[in-house]
């Protein structure tokens, strides 16, 4: 296969990435008819003109009647003036289409990312995702509602404009026949440059995105460490990367349409020496020749417009494979066909059965291993352990963010994966050591909860979590913007919002992974007498470096190396377990150690 083949092949397989794409069209099929039909009009308008030029030379000028030069030109205006009514509709009618088109594959790939199981984030930047989220969508958006209009105009008025150069004078129109297809090979040699440079073009972009938001979102830290020029330096690179490949792009597009232009209207003025010779020989008068000039400048443009598009197609092409290998990604954690729904009867409401677990992304280093673990109803259990120990890691397996490799785990004597995961972390109210705000208001961040809940809820929830007092002296009180992630809270208050939150959903397992750890110690005191209250005929896991927070707790569970080592109360373990023993001692003095 020759390199010309390849290249031929290729580009054919590009383009038919942009098939499913235009299948979001489809929805709108009333729309989609109306633009075609005002296309079709348009497009026939615009060819009428060229006989419109050719009566009022012939008729009005040579002839030298002001009649017929009147009616000729009353005639050019009522064509114009329905060009202008129909380019008005096509406009619209396809720019609402790639807006349409646009929102739907917004929602559609938020939908996939939202849906997507945690290992797949570890994987992939949030940077490029959100680039295909806007920037892929974005280029979409503009080859739906604007080139791909632009490309059916044009390949009409190529072929209506062929069809009337023949019409019009048959020897004149050979030439430019003849000239098409040294226009079009441009087009097959460069347009798989320009897909390879775009789809590089959007990833760069992604990149410069990536670490932006990288560096916006920890600008603490690197003022801290004063790090901002070199900072500036790394992002300055990225930036020109992203140039440099842009400016190969551009570099080859210009190419393809100077050499469109060139071949084009070339050919033109050859046929324009030519017919010129026929005029004073007359064999054609001034009005086919004007009406031939018409057409076979419509070709050229037509063909221009054509290498243009072809051009955005290719990169838009680019957009769309990614796009499509995003919404193409199956969620490792998907909900069985016929999920079992819940009993309230059972005693033990969680078990871990013989549990093994490896991160995706440490698929030789085991986070769990046999984990055999049973929890009754209304029990507190302390999870407590080195760092790395694996505590956090049974959180995320009991919500189902991810499957064990080896062994089970239940819940209400039923198996996680053969129930829904939205009603199985329903079930559930977590609050993480490092508690995620929105950057919306407070009314928002603890109505997360429960999204249903009112007013006096939402408040009642707060004050729960000792979080009232410091919420209504900020400027706006509930209606206080948090800012990203909470930047407007301390540590403190940014956990009891998320305690808040919690009490307002109102669970029936509490997950507490270290709760209390960023609060002052008023404030533990505080949020302490607010969990005692909440996890009152309640289920609870407490994952606890401090060990002051867990003394009461119906039962410990001492981990390390991913292997539950011993299970006790605090008095028992104490006894027993030299672990627990030096993991009191880093926090107790000798006379807390009796306690």
């Amino acid at each position: 296969m020759t390199d010309q083949e390849e290249s031929t092949k290729s580009n054919k397989k590009s383009l038919k990435s942009l098939l499913p794409i235009f299948a979001f069209v489809l929805p709108y099929k009333k729309m989609l008819t109306g633009a075609l039909m005002a296309l079709l009009v348009t497009a026939a308008i615009s060819l009428s003109l060229g006989q419109g030029v050719k009566l009022i030379i012939d008729d009005g000028f040579v002839a030298g009647s002001i009649e017929q030069l009147t009616n000729a030109i009353i005639v050019m205006v009522v064509l114009i003036a329905l060009l202008a009514i129909g380019t008005f509709t096509r406009f619209y009618l396809m720019s609402w289409l790639g807006e349409r088109v646009s929102a739907d594959i917004r929602k559609r790939v938020f939908d996939q990312l939202v849906s997507l199981h945690p290992s797949y984030f570890e994987e992939n930047r949030s940077g490029e995702l959100m680039s295909r989220l806007t920037t892929d969508t974005t280029l979409l958006q503009s080859i739906i509602g604007s080139s791909f209009s632009m490309a059916l105009r044009s390949a009409l008025m190529l072929i209506g404009g062929l069809i009337m150069l023949l019409v019009t004078n048959f020897k004149l129109s050979l030439i430019v026949i003849g000239c098409v297809p040294i226009v079009l090979l441009p087009m097959m040699i460069f347009g798989k440059r320009v897909r390879s440079l775009s789809r590089k073009s959007q990833d760069s972009i992604a990149d410069i995105s990536t670490y932006a938001g990288e560096i916006i979102q920890n600008i603490k830290v690197v003022q801290s460490y004063t790090h901002e020029s070199k900072e500036r330096e790394a992002f300055s690179l990225e930036a020109e990367n992203a140039f440099s490949v842009a400016k190969q792009r551009i570099k080859q597009r210009s190419i393809l349409i100077a050499f469109a232009i060139l071949l084009s209207y070339t050919a033109i003025s050859v046929m324009l020496w030519i017919g010129g010779m026929d005029v004073l020989s007359g064999a054609i008068t001034g009005g086919e020749l004007a009406a031939f000039v018409f057409y076979a400048i419509m070709v050229a443009g037509s063909v221009a417009t054509i290498s243009e598009v072809y051009g955005e197609l290719q990169r838009a092409a680019g957009s769309a494979e990614r796009l499509l290998e995003l919404m193409v990604v199956e969620s490792e954690i998907k909900s069985p066909s016929d999920p079992v729904k819940l009993q309230n009867s059972s005693a033990a409401v969680i078990q871990f059965d013989n549990v093994s677990f490896n991160y995706p992304s440490r698929p030789n280093d085991a986070a769990l291993q046999n984990i055999n673990l049973t929890i009754k109803t209304g029990e507190v259990v302390a999870l407590v352990g080195p760092s790395g120990a694996g505590k956090t890691t049974l959180f995320e397996l009991l919500q189902r963010f991810y499957d064990p490799q080896k062994g089970h785990i239940t819940f209400k004597d039923a198996l996680i994966t053969q129930l829904d995961p939205t009603v199985l972390r329903r079930q559930m109210g977590m609050v993480p050591q490092n508690p995620i705000l929105f950057s919306a208001d407070v009314w928002h961040n603890i109505r997360y909860g429960s999204p249903d809940a009112d007013e006096v809820m939402v408040v009642n929830a707060a004050k729960r979590a000792h979080a009232d007092d410091f919420v209504s002296a900020l400027p706006d009180g509930y209606k206080s913007f948090l800012g990203e992630q909470g930047v407007r809270l301390s540590g403190g208050q940014k956990q009891r919002i998320a305690l808040a939150r919690a009490i307002l959903k109102d669970p029936e397992v509490l997950l507490l992974d270290e709760a209390t750890s960023a609060l002052d110690a008023e404030s533990e005191h505080h949020v302490q007498a607010a969990l005692k209250e909440l996890m009152s005929n309640r289920t609870t896991l407490i994952i606890a470096h401090r060990l002051s927070t867990v003394v009461h707790a119906d039962r410990i569970v001492l981990m390390d190396k991913g292997e539950i080592v011993d299970i006790g109360n605090h008095q028992q373990l104490l006894e027993k377990s030299t672990l627990y023993q030096r993991l009191c001692e880093l926090q107790f003095d000798h006379a807390e150690k009796s306690f």
